[in-house]
Order: C-alpha cells, then structure tokens, then sequence
C-alpha cells in the first residue's frame, strides 16, 4: 500500500504543475514551495528545538489558534514553527508574528519529510483536525518527536475504519495523543484500538469566544449599518448569492453585506452584476448609510463584521461543505445555511436547538428569514452554546506541559 501512496503523492505534484498554468492557487502552491529547504535554514537554526504546529488552511489555523497563543504565552521562551498545506492559509499567515518562521508544508515524500525534520528539530509536533501524511509522522516517531491531533474529528466512512484500511491505521499509530471533538470518534478510535484519545472538544469555541469579548471596531461597517437591521452573508459561494439576491428584492428595509469566499475580480464583478447598487467596501468614504447591501472585497473582516449584524448566513452549503458557523453564533445570531453541513458537529447541534436552520431553495431561505426575524431566543441560545463548549485548549494544554 505505500507504494500506492507515493504513487499519488506523486501523480498528484504532476497534477498541479499543469494545474498551475491556469490555476492561481496551484501556481501559489508550487512557487512558495520552490527552493524551500534553503528558505527554511536561512530562518530557523537547527541546533534549537521548535515546537511545530501545521495547519491545513486558514479554518485550521484558527481552530488551533487558542492553543498556539497559550503555548506561546506560558512557556515565552519557545519557538514555535507553523507549516500550512494550502495557500489560502499560507498567503495570509505567512507574516504572522508568533511564529518563529511561517511555511508551506513539502510535499509528503520519504526524502522532503525527513529533511524537513531535521531543519526544524521539533519537540514536540501538533496537527490539527484532519490532516494525516504517512512519511511526517513517521519521521516524527524515528526521531522520538512526540505527535498530537487536536480538534480531531473522525467518521465512520473513513478508510481507517475499513477492513482495507490497515495503512491508514498505521499512520494514527504514530500519534502520541488524540483530542477529538464528540464522543462518535472515541468510539471510532476505540474500535481499532487505539486508547490514547480524550473527549476535549472543538478548540474553535475558545477562539470564537474570545473573538466575540473583544471584537476590531470597523467604523465604516458600523456607518453604513446605522439603525437598521443587517442580514450579513458570510464565505459565500455563487450558488449561495443567487439565493441572497432574491432575499435582498423581497426585504428592502434591511441592509445586507455580503462577504464572498472568493474574492478575485471575476468572482467580485459576478456579485455586482447580480446585485444592482451593491456597494464595495474599498470604495466607500467616509460615512454612507444610504446604500442597501455592501459587498465585502478584502479578507479577515468577517469575523469582526458578525458584531454588527441580527442574522447571518453561512456559505458552502451547496458544495463542499458549510464555513465556519462559530463566529456568527459567539455574537448572538442565529445562522442559516445550505443542505450540506452534515460533517459539521456544531451544524447539527444549532439545528437541534432551534438556533440554525438549513435551507435548499430562495423559497426556503425567505422562509427561514422570517422565521427567524420573529424568534426573539435563537441568538441567545446560540452563544449559550458557544459559551458551554469552551475549555478545550485549558484541557489540551494541561496535558501537552508534560511534554514541553
């Protein structure tokens, strides 16, 4: 089965080389990996030990966020390496100031891991949610590094769990600890034997909690807002505008911002083409509360936007999967998204207590949109829920001391 594996790892390098031609992310991902070992030496120095954090994207850097800055905080005199597999993590973390260097992450080959190892010299290595690559973890045990998975979350569906799967099996067995999110992965893991797993929960509370107790003032948000009531629409994909665009038509005395996922000039001009009137956040000066939707056209606003607003939306739903419904629900909004999100724990949780509701039409988000505008509890039993599921970086940390 390895053979097989680095048969893909390889096939897929191939892949994004003719990707890249037409692809930006692909390109991004094959440039910041270009010369990459001399990058790193020029930043780290061998000889002093790192404690390593990698993240598949951006959700998965704050997700392990809390634990990061906690770390960073109790043992001051530390150095901590962050590697990201994707560029839309990378791209915008990658001068983040805790961290001693800011990396891609090498391909996952024998030969990249093991060098890469050894330009870092870990002490410890921390990976977060779901990210699983056969020759790290296996270079991380020859060289004794101690390896955790925090906010782990894992399904029935996945190939640990067949009777095929004794590869992938073999990769958890390098991992020292698991903290995983709700009881169903306990008894997964517990079921291959595996027996060094805690139930501490979803590290994305801490983050989104303490997000929502001191949120950035966006005075320009803030104007535009005024006094009306705002339905904000969050990581959004086309399918999900479409959608927006007839709530939009059928409730003219609400204001709307919508804060896309993608925001590359073809995706952008689609959003003002489809919405007449939207105004662009960039573009706007001074105070202008006259206008009815404001589009959103940089990154790292959202989370400090949800202050503002008196329901949200999440995109993805009619893809991949929905974003983050967390920091909307820290802020006291109930949330509605598409009929995707059954990967998502705290999805299914806000549903069960009438605090989110999925939708699969404009006429059932209009619907839902009603619903919610006449429910006077469903904010506050949102952040409830976000406030009792704190405490999973206190818990993770006590552990990790023994190791640091």
């Amino acid at each position: 089965m390895l053979w097989l594996y680095n048969f893909g790892i390889s096939l897929y390098k191939i892949l994004l080389q003719v990707a890249s031609l037409f692809n930006p992310k692909a390109k991004l991902f094959l440039k910041g990996r270009k010369n990459l070992p001399d990058t790193i030496s020029k930043r780290i120095n061998p000889s002093e030990k790192h404690i390593w954090f990698h993240f598949a994207s951006l959700g998965e850097f704050e997700q392990g966020r809390p634990v990061l800055e906690n770390l960073k905080e109790n043992y001051p005199d530390k150095k901590i390496v962050i590697t990201f597999f994707s560029p839309s993590g990378y791209e915008i973390r990658k001068d983040y100031a805790g961290a001693e260097g800011v990396f891609y992450l090498p391909l996952d080959t024998k030969k990249n891991a093991e060098e890469f190892v050894k330009l870092i010299n870990p002490e410890i290595a921390i990976f977060t949610k779901y990210e699983f690559w056969y020759h790290y973890f296996s270079a991380l045990n020859r060289h004794h590094v101690p390896l955790f998975l925090i906010s782990g979350i894992f399904r029935p569906g996945q190939l640990f769990f067949k009777w095929y799967g004794g590869f992938y099996r073999r990769m958890l067995e390098y991992v020292n600890y698991f903290f995983v999110q709700n009881e169903e992965s306990v008894r997964l893991l517990n079921s291959i034997h595996i027996e060094n797993v805690s139930l501490s929960g979803d590290t994305r509370f801490d983050r989104v909690a303490e997000n929502a107790q001191s949120p950035k003032h966006l005075q320009t948000i803030a104007d535009f807002c005024g006094d009306s009531k705002v339905f904000i629409a969050g990581s959004t994909w086309p399918q999900d505008e479409q959608l927006i665009a007839t709530l939009i038509r059928e409730n003219p005395d609400w204001k709307f911002i919508i804060a896309p996922h993608e925001i590359g000039t073809a995706h952008l001009d689609e959003i003002i083409n489809l919405i007449p009137g939207i105004l662009r956040y960039t573009h706007l000066e001074g105070i202008n509360s006259t206008g009815k939707v404001l589009l959103i056209d940089n990154i790292g606003m959202l989370s400090s936007i949800y202050q503002y607003a008196d329901i949200a939306y999440i995109g993805g739903g009619f893809g991949a999967g929905i974003h983050n419904t967390l920091e909307a629900a820290a802020f006291g909004l109930p949330v509605i998204f598409g009929p995707k999100y059954d990967k998502f724990q705290e999805a299914k949780d806000l549903i069960h207590l009438g605090a989110a509701i999925s939708i699969s039409s404009s006429t059932a988000l209009s619907a839902a949109f009603s619903r919610l505008q006449n429910d006077h509890n469903a904010g506050a039993v949102a952040r409830n829920y976000v406030d009792i599921k704190k405490g999973s970086t206190e818990q993770i940390l006590e552990h990790l001391k023994d190791f640091i």
